[in-house]
């Protein structure tokens, strides 16, 4: 009955199409270790290594992928406001950007990260 209802309704062209292509694969890996950190805080989980098993991980590829949430916020809205891309890769991958969170500061991972997309030709 509700799927009926719906498709009565008349149809609206004002609404937004929606985006095209791929989240960059960053963009994915970010938003995951930011949802993997929350379900450890809520408990939603015990700990890293019950995602593991959980996601059918290794205990390492969940380690990279959380160690990604330690980015500067800055950084972090950045990253999770890339751009869909309709072909190919984009320009920085998960790996340049496990390299810059090993700099636990902030500051210093604001260099590095403008330094990254200077040399990707993404200023």
């Amino acid at each position: 009955p509700a799927i009926r209802a719906a498709a009565s309704r008349p149809c609206r062209n004002d609404a937004q199409p929606p985006s095209t292509g791929k989240l960059p694969r960053l963009t994915q890996v970010l938003a995951q270790a930011l949802q993997f950190e929350e379900m450890v805080q809520t408990r939603e989980v015990k700990d890293f290594a019950g995602l593991a098993r959980l996601g059918c991980l290794s205990r390492a590829r969940i380690s990279q992928v959380v160690k990604l949430g330690g980015v500067a916020p800055d950084i972090q809205q950045e990253v999770l406001g890339l751009p869909r891309t309709s072909a190919g890769r984009f320009a920085i991958s998960e790996v340049a950007a496990r390299r810059i969170v090993v700099e636990p500061i902030w500051r210093a991972q604001r260099v590095l990260w403008a330094k990254l997309k200077e040399e990707k030709h993404l200023e």
